[in-house]
């Protein structure tokens, strides 16, 4: 029977006590020549995530660098803004969702200052493809179990939140703007907003109607992130608006926060066909200006992609530095 024991860091091997006295185990038998046998093979198993982290990486800058492209980039750089406050503005626009985010994850599981880049990295997967953002978060927070056992309830509570969050200040800007905005659309146009406003009550009533069963977290903690969630939006379309006054700072900052109303209510609408033509045709119609107003508009796009690929390169180079 002694041979069915087990020493410490063996399963299922003899120990060396249990061999006939005089008589010493045989060279190339027992854990360690099994342990020993694998070692060639453990670099080669840490280094296939580096690999593939840096071909994910080089795929985003490569998608990003030619969204750009389409977005027209060679034809806008020469007509940059000239405010330093413009960009100002716009770096606090790109990064407010993020530092909603780490407030909320700083609340729920004491996440360091080192979760920001992770909460950045997520921001650029979503905007590459949708919720892959969440998929690489939850994989993140998955590495570092001391910090949190089970991560799944708390990103998916936080993602839902943060799109009803979004559909439920839609609905209050659209109560407040459709009766100035009415007559500027045509009866097709506003036909198709009235079912897309269905469409985004729609969205948002399952998760209401189910939500003991849907969400996780205490009802007291999924209140306080809907309201960091409503307030992050508020404070994007101001910061929109900021930026875009000193883009263009002949238009008066509220026409210009009407206007980032405007377009937060056509980015969330479901149903209307070229969102992007139709923002831009209420705007040219509400201030004029059509050339430099289109110019800025395409500024406002473009930039965020091109800080992805900044981003995606700086974030690259350090993990490939970090792991050589």
């Amino acid at each position: 029977m002694d041979i069915l024991k087990t020493g410490p860091g063996t399963i299922g091997t003899p120990n060396a006590s249990s061999a006939p006295a005089g008589v010493s185990p045989p060279l190339g038998t027992g854990a360690r020549a099994d342990l020993g046998g694998l070692e060639p093979m453990a670099p080669l198993k840490r280094r296939w995530p580096t690999y593939l982290g840096a071909a994910v990486t080089v795929v985003m800058i490569v998608w990003l660098w030619l969204k750009l492209r389409a977005l027209g980039v060679d034809s806008w750089v020469s007509a940059m803004p000239t405010s330093p406050l413009f960009y100002v503005f716009f770096i606090l626009l790109y990064f407010s969702p993020v530092a909603g985010d780490f407030i909320i994850f700083r609340r729920l599981w004491g996440i360091p200052a080192s979760g920001f880049a992770a909460l950045v990295k997520k921001r650029i997967a979503n905007d590459v493809l949708n919720y892959s953002g969440e998929a690489y978060f939850y994989a993140w927070a998955r590495q570092r179990s001391s910090m949190v056992a089970a991560p799944f309830g708390a990103v998916k509570d936080v993602s839902i939140l943060s799109a009803v969050a979004g559909n439920m200040v839609t609905l209050a800007m659209i109560a407040v703007a459709m009766p100035l905005g009415i007559g500027l659309l045509t009866e097709q146009q506003l036909h198709n907003a009235i079912w897309s406003i269905v469409g985004v009550f729609g969205m948002s009533l399952p998760f209401l109607i189910f939500s003991k069963r849907i969400f996780s977290l205490p009802r007291k903690m999924l209140w306080w992130i809907f309201n960091v969630h409503c307030l992050r939006l508020i404070a994007g379309s101001v910061l929109t608006a900021l930026a875009w006054h000193f883009g263009l700072p002949t238009v008066s900052v509220g026409m210009w926060l009407l206007l980032s109303a405007a377009r937060l209510i056509v980015g969330r609408l479901p149903l209307l066909p070229n969102k992007e033509l139709l923002f831009a045709t209420f705007a040219t119609l509400l201030i004029g200006q059509d050339e430099k107003l289109t110019v800025l508009i395409a500024v406002t796009a473009a930039l965020p992609l091109l800080v992805h690929v900044v981003l995606m390169a700086i974030f690259g180079l350090s993990s490939l530095v970090r792991k050589t």
